[in-house]
C-alpha cells in the first residue's frame, strides 16, 4: 500500500511535469516528448487507480498553463454548545465539513461563505484562517488530484440550517460523537484540531 501510494505521487509529478512543459515548450522536437511524456503518465494513473484510460485522460489533464494544486475551503463552524456543524454528502453518504472546490472569481472566504449555505443552508462569515493541509500529509484516501485544503472558522449569523443539492442531512456535533466521516474531505484528525482552535489550545495557523 505505501508503495502504491508513492507510486501514484510519482506519477501525479510526472503528469505535472509533462503539462509545463507542454505549455512552455516551442519546439516541436521538446513537444513531441512531453506529449510522450503525458501519455506515459496517464497510462501510469489508469494502472495504479484502476480507472479506465478513458477516465484518466477526461478527468485528470487540466491544459490550463502551469499545473497547480487543487485548492479546497472546509468551513469550520461551532454551535454555543461546542458543536461542530457537518454535512451528509449525497456523493457517499457520509459526512464532512461544508465546504468544496474554490471557483475561479471567489476569493476563499467568499467560497466558505457560498458552500455553508449551499451545503448546510446556514449564512456564516468566514473569518480566521485556522490550517492550510497538503492532503498528501494526512489520513485521506488516495486521489488523483494533489490538492491544498484550507479550513476557515466561521461565524454563523443564526443557526437555522438546511440540506443543499448536494447534502442528505445537516447537524451539528460533539466531538467525541463523529459521524461517519467523509474522508476524501475531512479526516477525524483535522476536525480534532478545529476543537483544538475552538477550545484555544491552538492559536496560530497550522500549516501542511
Amino acid at each position: 500500500m505505501k508503495n502504491q501510494s508513492e507510486l501514484l505521487q510519482l506519477a501525479k509529478q510526472v503528469q505535472a511535469l509533462a503539462e509545463n512543459g507542454l505549455h512552455f515548450s516551442e519546439n516541436d522536437f521538446d513537444l513531441d516528448r512531453y506529449t510522450n511524456l503525458e501519455e506515459i503518465s496517464l497510462r501510469m494513473l489508469s494502472l495504479i487507480s484502476g480507472l479506465s484510460d478513458e477516465t484518466i485522460q477526461v478527468e485528470t489533464p487540466e491544459r490550463n498553463g502551469y499545473r497547480t494544486p487543487k485548492v479546497d475551503v472546509r468551513c469550520v463552524i461551532f454551535n454555543d454548545k461546542d458543536e461542530i456543524l457537518m454535512v451528509k454528502e449525497r456523493v457517499d453518504s457520509r459526512w464532512s465539513l461544508p465546504g468544496g472546490w474554490c471557483d475561479v472569481g471567489y476569493t476563499p472566504t467568499e467560497v466558505a461563505e457560498k458552500e455553508a449555505f449551499e451545503e448546510a443552508g446556514i449564512k456564516v462569515k468566514a473569518g480566521r484562517l485556522l490550517a492550510i493541509f497538503d492532503k498528501k500529509r494526512h489520513d485521506h484516501p488516495e486521489d488523483l488530484f494533489y490538492a491544498y485544503k484550507i479550513f476557515l472558522e466561521c461565524e454563523a449569523e443564526s443557526y437555522d440550517i438546511a440540506t443543499g443539492m448536494e447534502t442528505l442531512d445537516v447537524g451539528f456535533f460533539k466531538q467525541d460523537a463523529y459521524p461517519e466521516l467523509s474522508t476524501p474531505r475531512n479526516t477525524s484528525g483535522q476536525i480534532d484540531r478545529m476543537f483544538d482552535f475552538h477550545h484555544h489550545r491552538l492559536q496560530w495557523p497550522i500549516i501542511d
